[in-house]
């Protein structure tokens, strides 16, 4: 988020590993394969390290630097560049046209991430041996259409890349999240049309290409989804989450009181920034830190001053100073936390939603987005991205979204821990569920099922079990389940329940201890006539 602001198991042997870690890699057996696009934003960078400490849930198939309305290189020609009504031009600006905006020179951010992660691997591999290889990480690393906002005018290597991810023979979807701006991506499916419109192929490469990739942007950055995509490739999948977890800028700012607490300066201290490499790399406030020389957008790394003062200083402040050291934002998070093996399945495109949120299905005849090109909607348009009016869908119709907020964020601090603890025994893991049923059932209406499971948990710790009926509308028929707190229960499907509809259950269990970790199963309830 940006100013306004940016949710089949091989057989293997594994000798010496925790019985756990072969458990978990059989649960384990399908990844979602993903590309990451980002600018270099604060909260991008905040993003890519809580991504990384997931990498063991992905298949990564490219880390590519993107450019956005916020942040391009220039082609270092003195080329000027600019587009009427950007931030470089609102707020009683005139800093463009320019040569580059907000990038600094030699950008690497994702490098930097990548070689801190390289750092604690060793430590990473001894809780969770899926984590990718440095070396596997750094080959995907590449730049794309990075000179000017929503330049699709040539080819790049990251275009490229992505390119040939798409067009690859693997099965299944390729799931590519635009942190930033989309050109690069924009580039990668003209590069496809060019080599393929007008000849025999074409239908089929078209449909093989709508059926295969499902775009995660964090809006329309640089205009490129309305003015390329959408109109050349109107069948892509293109998936926003909402209404969950708030991990943007100022997210303390409109947080309950328990998520309050794990977004503190204390909090952040204690289980983030003392973490290593990875910890010393994470951005907070008052840090000290500049993301470009000279940026006055950027006052995040600021310490001792007043928001008047900052502004008397030149800086545009549109959202106000928090303490030193607090949560400061990865507003690029909810494109990929649904994508995490958690055991709610998120990404499945029925799921009711996880840990990045819920589905979003924007209504395109009256929805703002903050990062369009219609300037006459966005104008100086200076808020948290938590507070935009959404007119997506009747909020009086959705059934409160689960509060995922300290799951996450604890889960979060544990992967953390794991990059500085040097053996298996010294950190906490989350239980591991089995399920003792296939997770997709075909159900008929009045129907009783009975469900059961089986729990370990990995360091000896008691668990809590609860089952629960995961819901998006409020008129979906509730389902009776007898028996929430143990691992055997029987649902009882309503008769009124209709042939198509799907119903989820979800059994989570936490383990006992004060900083529990939580873990997921969810069965899928298909009705049949």
């Amino acid at each position: 988020m940006k100013h306004s602001r940016r949710l089949l198991f091989s057989l293997i042997i594994l000798i010496g590993l925790p019985i756990f870690s072969i458990e978990l890699i059989a649960q384990q057996n399908t990844k979602p394969r993903i590309v990451v696009t980002a600018d270099p934003e604060l909260d991008d960078n905040n993003s890519l390290i809580r991504f990384l400490l997931y990498s063991t849930d992905f298949n990564i198939e490219g880390l590519i630097y993107a450019s956005s309305q916020f942040h391009w290189k220039g082609d270092g020609k003195g080329t000027k560049f600019m587009v009427p009504g950007r931030e470089y031009t609102r707020y009683g600006l005139n800093l463009c046209p320019c040569e580059s905006y907000r990038w600094k020179k030699d950008e690497r951010f994702i490098h930097d991430a990548v070689e801190a992660y390289e750092k604690v691997y060793p430590n990473l591999i001894k809780h969770n041996p899926q984590y990718p290889k440095p070396a596997y990480l750094k080959s995907k690393i590449k730049y794309g259409n990075i000179e000017f906002e929503g330049d699709i005018s040539k080819e790049t290597e990251g275009s490229n890349f992505i390119m040939n991810v798409i067009m690859d023979n693997i099965p299944g979807s390729v799931f590519i999240t635009a942190w930033g701006g989309q050109s690069t991506i924009a580039r990668a499916l003209k590069s496809i049309e060019e080599k393929y419109r007008g000849t025999k192929d074409w239908d089929a490469i078209q449909k093989k290409v709508s059926n295969k990739v499902v775009l995660l942007p964090s809006g329309d950055q640089d205009g490129t989804y309305a003015s390329y995509i959408k109109p050349n490739w109107p069948d892509i999948d293109y998936r926003q989450f909402r209404n969950g977890p708030n991990y943007g800028y100022g997210a303390q700012l409109v947080a309950s009181a328990e998520n309050k607490n794990y977004l503190t300066t204390e909090w952040m201290t204690n289980n983030i920034r003392s973490k290593g490499p990875l910890g010393e790399l994470y951005r907070v406030w008052g840090d000290g830190k500049h993301m470009a020389e000279g940026d006055i957008f950027d006052y995040f790394g600021m310490d001792g001053y007043s928001d008047s003062a900052l502004k008397a200083k030149g800086y545009i402040v549109w959202m106000p100073v928090q303490p030193k050291g607090s949560w400061l934002g990865e507003g690029d998070n909810p494109t990929f936390m649904n994508m995490l093996g958690n055991g709610l399945f998120a990404w499945e495109k029925d799921s009711p939603g996880g840990w990045g949120g819920r589905p979003f299905y924007p209504n395109l005849q009256t929805y703002i987005d903050p990062f369009s090109n219609d300037t006459s909607k966005v104008k100086d348009l200076v808020i948290s991205a938590s507070t935009l009016k959404r007119l997506d869908q009747n909020d009086s119709e959705l059934e409160v979204f689960p509060d995922f907020f300290a799951a996450a964020q604890k889960d979060f601090a544990a992967r953390m821990d794991w990059s500085v603890k040097t053996s298996f025994k010294s950190a906490n893991h989350a239980p591991i569920i089995s399920l003792n049923s296939n997770r997709v059932l075909y159900v008929k209406p009045g129907q009783e099922i009975k469900l059961n499971a089986s729990v370990k948990e990995p360091d000896g710790d008691g668990y809590l079990i609860k089952w629960w009926q995961f819901s998006t509308y409020k008129n979906v028929p509730k389902l009776d389940i007898s028996e929430n707190t143990s691992l055997i229960t029987t649902i009882r499907v309503p008769k009124s329940v209709q042939p198509g509809q799907r119903y989820f259950i979800v059994l989570e269990v936490s383990d006992n201890k004060v900083a529990s970790l939580t873990a997921y199963q969810t069965v899928k309830l298909i009705v049949q006539n």
